[in-house]
């Protein structure tokens, strides 16, 4: 049952709001000042509510400013006998959800408390959807190799400098840029992905600039690209080491100037974005084949974090275990299962060259194939490494 908080210092009003909404089929909590509001927000999770603007002590908009703080999710309803529009402008500035004014109309504010209980309901399955999805991308691990790389992207994270991350295929470089960008002052804005390996190379620059309509054969229309696409998040250029050198001249020229031009145009685009860039490759190595512009890597480089392999941290299959199995059992559907110590310690002998990639389609291998609990056995039958 939804609950509703009413802030008004008229009992004759309070009681009637407390009746209709009652026979509405809602929780109903009242307050005579605002100050007795404040206290029961601070002890009780409201849907809604409803505040006089005039009351005396704290008034109605000093409830407001105090509410966007404590409770900065609850939709607030103000209403008052004594409103102008000025009024009612300053507190939907200040954060109010709207405003109706005293005598009230019974259809307008039953109407105003649904819409406000359908936004309500919407930022909480917001919330919990933000939940599962950061839950799908987190770090896994306690090991010091991994306590290691939390640490220090946590720490670059609320900067803008550019980092780039290294690691074997399937060691989690992503999951580092993804927690590099929801512990960053642009958490709010896009997290924007290029395999830049998938992409052919004559089309990587369409890819990451955008073009006009006409700037080649397929061109039916404008697109923008994903720095676009990224303006004021991050953008994440995965396997960077297999972008052409035209590209990266073109990227380069970006991160200098914060300024892009889509292919086959000459307008210039003012961007706002932090670049986190990842490689499997050795790009020294590239750099003296001249595969790679050194100029670009000193850009991209401010920061540098290596994600170790899965055998290198093989303290951590444990925890990787009972986070996969929870997780893989949650998208199927299915009761969760368990694995025995001694099934662990089967997974620890193993030589993970696909590293947390690998590992993770082994254990939905062996929930798939296993009863409620993984043994030993099972691990030796089903999880073998490709010969």
């Amino acid at each position: 049952m939804s609950k509703i908080l009413v802030i008004d210092d008229e009992r004759s009003i309070r009681n009637t709001l407390k009746d209709i909404l009652e026979y509405e089929k809602y929780e109903v909590d009242l307050a005579e000042d605002g100050t007795k509001g404040i206290e029961k927000i601070r002890s009780a999770e409201y849907d809604i509510v409803l505040c006089d603007i005039k009351m005396p002590g704290l008034d109605g908009i000093e409830v407001l400013e105090r509410l966007v703080v404590l409770a900065p999710d609850t939709p607030v309803v103000m209403i008052s006998g004594h409103g102008n529009i000025d009024t009612a402008v300053d507190s939907i500035k200040k954060g109010a959800f709207d405003y109706i004014e005293k005598p009230l109309d019974l259809n307008r504010l039953l109407i105003t408390i649904r819409n406000a209980m359908d936004k309500s309901t919407l930022v909480t399955e917001t919330k919990i959807l933000k939940k599962k999805v950061n839950k799908k991308f987190e770090i896994v691990g306690e090991s010091k190799a991994i306590t290691e790389i939390i640490e220090m992207a946590d720490r670059v994270a609320p900067t803008d400098a550019r980092v780039l991350i290294t690691g074997a295929n399937g060691s989690g470089k992503e999951l580092v840029a993804r927690r590099i960008h929801d512990h960053s002052n642009r958490a709010s804005g896009p997290f924007v992905e290029v395999n830049c390996a998938a992409i052919p190379s004559e089309l990587i620059e369409s890819e990451l600039f955008g073009h006009e309509k006409g700037a080649f054969t397929s061109a039916v229309k404008q697109r923008k690209g994903k720095f676009e696409q990224a303006n004021g998040g991050t953008l994440f250029l995965d396997e960077i080491g297999d972008m052409s050198l035209s590209a990266q001249a073109k990227v380069l020229r970006a991160l200098q100037e914060s300024i892009i031009s889509r292919v086959g145009g000459d307008k210039h685009i003012k961007v706002d974005v932090r670049v986190v860039a990842a490689t499997n490759k050795n790009l020294a190595n590239e750099i003296d084949q001249n595969k790679f512009r050194e100029d670009l890597y000193h850009r991209l480089s401010v920061i540098l974090i290596h994600v170790p392999t899965l055998n290198e941290r093989l303290d951590d299959i444990p925890l990787l275990a009972n986070h996969f199995i929870k997780q893989i059992c949650g998208e199927y559907g299915m009761q969760e299962k368990t694995i025995t110590e001694k099934g662990i310690t089967e997974l620890q002998k193993i030589n993970w060259t696909g590293n947390i990639r690998e590992f993770r389609n082994v254990i939905e291998r062996l929930i798939i194939l296993c009863d409620k609990e993984i043994t030993e056995a099972d691990v030796l039958k089903f999880a073998a490494p490709l010969k």
